[in-house]
């Protein structure tokens, strides 16, 4: 039986009320599971794709609601006087848990035209909107979660945006004092943006699995892409920064997202990738 229900902000111990039953919020999202990619912050996302957590349920940010097994008879019916108070709202449907996270701007009061067999006007009732689509989707067969924007999850999920690694100061100052780089132009720690912070969590990983003789052949790439807006100091073999852009190009080269087309041999930087 379809169900949806909605969490209150209060910390009391029930959270999670019925709203409405025998109904579902959201049209059924026909997502191939095996075509989600799994959460790149650096990755653009298609129009028909989603993000993906695979063991959802083993992650320190799943939800108690999500591990325990659902049954609507352990849920009262939400007051009047809570309908203020909510957080997201969950529709159980098919066995899968659909999501929406509830913002103030979604919450609306005004008179409206009701046009059906004659115009009527309805005065101001609370109404809260429904989005098209849902923030996230859990599959429970599959143990797999899926969403588009983190952001807009993080107060479902709490914890969850440990998924965008952020290179902490520490790990910056050990990535910039890689011995294929050299700092010029007072460039250190404090200049390096939070984008790029991101792509050195992801890069020091790469860097981590590569063998001695893959990281020349990385500096070789990424210094043939790049001869005109890098300074390649090829006796010492150091790349020299002096800017935050100098270090996304870099960084762009560790993670081999230059290429070249087969045809007409145009070199080109990916914005994303995601392996097949």
């Amino acid at each position: 039986m379809d169900q949806v229900l909605a969490k209150v902000k209060r910390k009391k111990k029930k959270q999670y009320f019925k709203l409405i039953s025998d109904e579902a919020l959201f049209d059924v999202i026909g997502v191939d599971l095996n075509s989600c990619v799994t959460y790149n912050p650096d990755h653009n996302l298609d129009e028909d794709s989603w993000f993906k957590v695979d063991h959802f349920s083993q992650k320190s940010f799943c939800i108690d609601f999500l591990k325990n097994k659902f049954d609507s008879k352990d849920y009262d019916d939400l007051t009047k006087d809570q309908f203020s108070k909510i957080a997201y709202l969950i529709s159980v449907q098919g066995g899968e848990f659909y999501f929406q996270k509830v913002t103030p701007g979604l919450f609306i009061k005004r008179k409206t035209l009701v046009f059906g067999e004659t115009a009527k006007l309805e005065k101001g009732e609370s109404r809260l909107v429904v989005n098209p689509t849902p923030d996230a989707v859990y599959f429970a067969k599959t143990d797999t979660l899926v969403f588009r924007n983190l952001a807009t999850i993080s107060s479902i999920f709490k914890g969850i945006d440990e998924l965008y690694k952020e290179a902490t100061d520490n790990e910056v100052e050990s990535f910039l004092a890689e011995s294929f780089i050299e700092l010029s132009d007072s460039y250190c720690v404090k200049n390096v943006s939070k984008p790029n912070r991101k792509r050195i969590g992801l890069a020091m990983a790469t860097l981590q699995a590569m063998s001695a003789d893959d990281k020349k052949l990385m500096l070789s790439y990424v210094e043939g892409y790049c001869k005109e807006k890098l300074s390649f100091d090829h006796k010492n073999q150091k790349f020299e920064i002096s800017s935050d852009k100098e270090l996304k190009l870099l960084l762009y080269g560790i993670e081999q997202r230059f290429y070249t087309t087969p045809f007409g041999q145009e070199k080109r930087l990916a914005n994303s990738v995601q392996a097949i």
